[in-house]
């Protein structure tokens, strides 16, 4: 899936891919008259939308299909990835594609992050503390990209949740082996979700 780190672009999983998938992008337009696509990408792997070689489509309900992206280049400013795909010559084609989730293999996860870097499957579900007062704050359901991403955090034992700017100064500590984010709450941050 994608990497990231605090304060670089995260993006989130389908929650409802077939076992055994990772969604790197989905196709949201037609590009020009030759077939080619408009891709968001849910991954920080430029390769995953660059390089040729087999991704697959799916639209949910069916198994995925096959098909070969021929080449890639990110569009700069518009934060999307136009793609040409082997077979997809006209805009009839391209524009029926529209909707449909690029995926990859889970085997296809890359396994060497640099320091700070997390996939975000693995920051879901983590517990969060506050570190000042070492409190269960809640835990992690989602992650929101924005300027800075911001984890979006179920408060213990309550339905409402907060959004956490992913950034050092305010989550210096992730700890994925044990399943826990530290924060650094700025005032008033958590009292947002109680109100």
């Amino acid at each position: 899936m994608s990497k990231s780190k605090p304060s670089s672009k995260l993006t989130l999983q389908n929650s409802k891919l077939p076992a055994g998938w990772l969604q790197i992008g989905k196709i949201v337009a037609p590009q020009g008259l030759r077939g080619e696509v408009r891709v968001y990408p849910d991954s920080d792997f430029p390769e995953r939308f660059e390089s040729p070689g087999t991704r697959w489509l799916w639209r949910g309900g069916e198994e995925p299909q096959p098909i070969e992206l021929v080449s890639g280049r990110y569009i700069e400013g518009k934060g999307l990835y136009v793609l040409k795909l082997a077979g997809i010559d006209d805009c009839d084609r391209a524009e029926a594609l529209r909707g449909w989730f690029l995926l990859v293999p889970e085997s296809d996860r890359p396994t060497s992050l640099s320091e700070d870097e997390y996939h975000v499957l693995d920051l879901i579900g983590l517990e969060v503390f506050n570190q000042l007062t070492q409190t269960v704050v809640g835990k992690v359901v989602d992650i929101i990209p924005a300027g800075n991403d911001l984890l979006e955090v179920q408060l213990d034992s309550q339905a409402k949740t907060v959004l956490i700017p992913f950034v050092h100064a305010i989550a210096p500590v992730v700890d994925l082996e044990i399943g826990r984010i530290e924060i650094v709450p700025p005032p008033g941050l958590l009292e947002l979700g109680k109100e």
